[in-house]
């Protein structure tokens, strides 16, 4: 009988401390809260858009110079060398010019990206310590560093919620 007093006090107190260390960890896919928010896909949409129009002047811009090489090449036994070399010189500092256009305009695209992330960073983090506090959540870890997890510790469409209702567009302009 002392035994078995023993080992069920002993019991008692490894549950007791098993409970109290016990830590409320829950997961969050990112991807999906930057992708599907309002605010992140209404930003995408933007952006997408954007580079449309950029690619269509672009490539507007490629062909007259294709174009203007075209004919060029046409005329190249019609002028003098020395005109020649002049325009095909013209021509290469177009081209030049244009792949600098176009590298300016992905640098661009890509820095209002990178501003429309940290943006939501900004406004996802104080609904997830808010959330932590009111649910005493002890740790919000990303989805893609979890190996393998309950469905029911899922909190993303939760903080999808909240974040849709906190964020409503971002301005990229």
């Amino acid at each position: 009988m002392k035994y078995l007093k023993i080992f069920l006090i002993t019991l008692f107190f490894f549950n007791i401390c098993n409970y109290s260390f016990s830590a409320e960890i829950y997961f969050i896919d990112l991807k999906k809260i930057l992708n599907k928010s309002k605010a992140g896909n209404g930003a995408q949409e933007y952006l997408k858009k954007k580079l449309q129009e950029e690619n269509k002047k672009l490539d507007k811009e490629q062909s007259a110079l294709k174009k203007e090489e075209t004919d060029l090449i046409a005329k190249k036994k019609l002028i003098s060398p020395e005109e020649y070399k002049k325009n095909i010189n013209a021509l290469r500092q177009k081209s030049i010019d244009h792949q600098k256009k176009r590298q300016k305009a992905a640098n661009d695209i890509f820095r209002k990206k990178e501003k429309a992330r940290l943006e939501l960073y900004k406004a996802l983090n104080p609904i997830l310590e808010k959330y932590m506090s009111e649910k005493n959540i002890t740790m919000i870890i990303d989805k893609k560093s979890v190996v393998v997890a309950k469905t029911d510790i899922d909190l993303t469409d939760k903080i999808l919620k909240l974040l849709d209702k906190e964020l409503k567009s971002i301005n990229l302009k």
